[in-house]
């Protein structure tokens, strides 16, 4: 089963899931605005992407800039800033067989395919 952090409101987010469906792969969709990720899912992402939790963070987005951008935060506390505020989770992410891929640009995910 291949799973996609989704946002359908995201033109790439909608991209990346049609080369899912296109590739024929059977789907979870996880609505992660809806459904926040936890601390320990967010933990096995970033394993699987091999990215440190500041790389998996939105910095163009408002909150970011606002709130968090000039501080010094630890990596649980990005962590945890990410599952208060899911809107700052790069997106997509794509998960088959021990992998995953940020769908950006949404042909990326085709390398775990």
């Amino acid at each position: 089963m291949t799973q996609i952090y989704h946002n359908p409101r995201c033109a790439k987010s909608r991209e990346t899931l049609e080369i899912l469906k296109d590739a024929g792969e059977e789907i979870e969709i996880i609505e992660y605005l809806k459904n926040p990720p936890s601390s320990k899912d967010l933990h096995h992402i970033l394993k699987l992407l091999k990215i440190k939790p500041l790389d998996l963070i939105r910095k163009n987005e408002p909150i970011w800039k606002e709130q968090y951008r000039s501080q010094q935060l630890s990596s649980e506390k990005l962590i945890q800033i990410m599952i208060e505020h899911p809107k700052l989770i790069e997106r997509p992410i794509v998960i088959k067989n021990g992998k995953a891929r940020i769908g950006r640009p949404p042909e990326f995910v085709k390398e775990i395919l």
